[in-house]
């Protein structure tokens, strides 16, 4: 496939895609600090609903030194250009296009080191050094430098079936780090497998792609399920892999990323991890998290570090989108009139929005059941087809106007929930959840919505058109 960025393969790289960018991206050529400066640009620029990929040509080091590698970040940010790469010409229709495609299944294919640019440079032994990577600081309250969109990479050891998941690294020094795989996720299950053998865990953090790749390997799978094959289905093509250094070639890694390490973790090696910001936008607690023994690093020539903002858009969008397509398909097999589903970057990942067109009595219900029933949806919000789901303005105005808390509310407890709130009470395991039905009543009574005359309007606003380009708006209130 190719992207809307002067149609880059997915196997031309990362630097690639971000040169066809051009303008669409903050290209940063002066030093810029990995220790808080970097991520500090992600914020200044979510306050002000901003969102380039940034590019630093010149990251400097803790120590004060030059990374040999470049860094990126901020490069989910952006609904659009995520949609882009993924060959989705609306961000709008994500969630109906991704729970058509993420049923689809296209094989990967592997490919010799030889063909693997990723292979470009090999570092093993005393050659590996971690803290020459850009990985960055980016909370008052972290306690180092963390690599944040490594995909750890693992197998099943009984059937061989691999899983990659993006999960946080603590760099301690030159040849180990924490890797932290939530408890619940298919890569400590792999792990905990490996380790009730009495045997090391082999693992391979890859990091930086085209980023379509990089999206559609989050897909929502069941266990045990590989992730090439669904996000090749996703993309449209194979994804091209190439067998590990180490392990005896047993894990597979993408041909195509800027960064590839390897290493073991083994039983009982564990060491203290974070706090570390979640996607909340709150500081998670430090905990105990096992220790990867790297074994090798290799990469793309002039490779780039791919570095993503916890609790920003960056983090937020891509994992939301693929959530949509989620909900929609879980809603839309119990409510054939729903259209669209939008999970919200403000509502992190606790806030689903769904839209209907002409419900019949009861679906709408079914529908609210239905996604409230996913784990990290705690409220859900049914609008109908003249609500825009993608402004705020309209959904205000939809729940002040079109319902009522006595007829419209549904509160469920009790039900499954990310252990992530923030407002949780110590130990709590559940939650109470809501789904607030703000479709119309139709009764005869009910009042016609106001519409402005469609002529006066397109002439209101050619008017508006020429008075910005003459520079006669600049001084007019924005709030």
């Amino acid at each position: 496939m190719s992207s809307g960025a002067g149609k880059i393969g997915v196997a031309d790289g990362l630097s690639a895609w971000l040169e066809a960018l051009g303008d669409k991206a903050l290209r940063i050529d002066e030093p810029l600090a990995v220790e808080y400066e970097a991520t500090a640009l992600q914020h200044a620029l979510d306050t002000e609903g901003r969102y380039p990929p940034i590019w630093v040509r010149s990251p400097r080091l803790p120590g004060g030194e030059i990374s040999p590698f470049g860094l990126v970040t901020n490069l989910t940010a952006s609904r659009e250009q995520v949609c882009s790469a993924l060959g989705l010409d609306d961000h709008r229709r994500a969630a109906a296009w991704w729970a058509e495609r993420q049923e689809r299944r296209i094989e990967p294919v592997t490919v010799p080191a030889a063909d693997a640019p990723v292979r470009d440079t090999l570092l093993e032994g005393d050659d590996v050094d971690l803290q020459l990577l850009p990985a960055t600081v980016q909370h008052r309250g972290n306690p180092g430098p963390y690599l944040t969109a490594a995909h750890a990479t693992t197998l099943d050891p009984e059937t061989g079936i691999d899983n990659s998941a993006i999960q946080r690294c603590w760099i301690k020094d030159a040849r180990s780090m924490s890797w932290f795989p939530y408890p619940n996720s298919h890569n400590a299950r792999n792990m905990r497998a490996w380790h009730e053998r009495g045997e090391a865990c082999p693992v391979a953090f890859w990091i930086g792609h085209h980023p379509a790749v990089s999206v559609a390997a989050q897909v929502k799978l069941g266990y045990p399920e590989s992730h090439w094959p669904a996000a090749g289905g996703l993309i449209g093509e194979p994804v091209r892999l190439t067998p590990s250094l180490n392990f005896d070639g047993r894990l597979l890694v993408p041909a195509d990323a800027e960064i590839v390490i390897e290493g073991l973790a083994r039983p009982g090696a564990t060491a203290p991890d974070g706090p570390f910001a979640e996607y909340t936008g709150f500081l998670g607690p430090a905990v105990d998290a096992p220790v990867c023994e790297v074994l090798s690093i290799s990469h793309r020539k002039g490779a780039v570090l791919h570095d993503c903002g916890s609790g920003l858009a960056d983090n937020l969008t891509p994992d939301n989108i693929a959530m949509e397509g989620k909900l929609f398909s879980l809603a839309r097999a119990v409510s054939p009139r729903l259209i669209n589903v939008h999970a919200p970057a403000q509502g992190r990942r606790f806030l689903a929005l769904l839209q209907f067109d002409g419900a019949i009595a009861g679906e709408v219900r079914d529908a609210l059941a239905a996604v409230l029933a996913w784990r990290r949806v705690k409220t859900a919000v049914a609008l109908d087809s003249d609500i825009d789901l993608f402004d705020s303005q309209q959904v205000d105005w939809a729940l002040a106007t079109r319902f009522q808390w006595d007829r419209d509310l549904i509160r469920v407890d009790d039900l499954s929930t990310s252990l992530l709130d923030p407002s949780l009470e110590p130990g709590r395991k559940t939650a109470s959840k809501a789904g607030l039905d703000a479709t119309l009543p139709r009764y005869p009574s009910t009042p016609p919505v106001a519409h402005p005359d469609p002529e006066a309007l397109a002439k209101a606003a050619g008017l508006l058109e020429e008075l910005t380009g003459a520079g006669l708006a600049d001084g007019w209130p924005e709030k």
